[in-house]
């Protein structure tokens, strides 16, 4: 195991609006709530994964069952060290970016979907 699945991020265009629809869906709480990002607790959970909402400029939703508008989710991976996180997850066949910062790094699945790996906040 390389690391853990954290967050499910999915983008929107209304965090708060979205955050809301999926803690009334799944019973959860709304726990981070700004405009760039919210994240809802699951009740059946210790807390993680978290469930989180992205404002995306301009976004534009998907188009089912089509792919002209792919869906639009990717997955947060907490690893203890991004240096061998992302080692690792090349190893496995995952494609750097080149995006992030010092507490995330983006990577591509075999398939081209996005992935990140987080380390703990200090």
């Amino acid at each position: 195991m390389i690391g853990t699945l954290d967050v499910i991020v999915l983008d929107c265009p209304d965090t708060r609006q979205l955050a809301r629809f999926y803690a009334e869906l799944l019973g959860g709480e709304v726990v981070g709530d700004d405009e760039d990002w919210a994240e809802v607790a699951l009740p059946f959970s210790d807390g993680r994964p978290l469930i989180a909402f992205q404002q995306v400029a301009e976004y534009r939703a998907p188009e089912w069952p089509g792919q002209d508008v792919p869906q639009q989710i990717h997955l947060d991976v907490k690893v203890d060290d991004l240096d061998a996180g992302e080692a690792a997850v090349l190893a496995i066949g995952a494609t750097a970016t080149g995006s992030g910062t010092s507490t995330f790094r983006v990577y591509l699945d075999p398939a081209g979907h996005p992935f990140c790996l987080i380390r703990p906040s200090d």
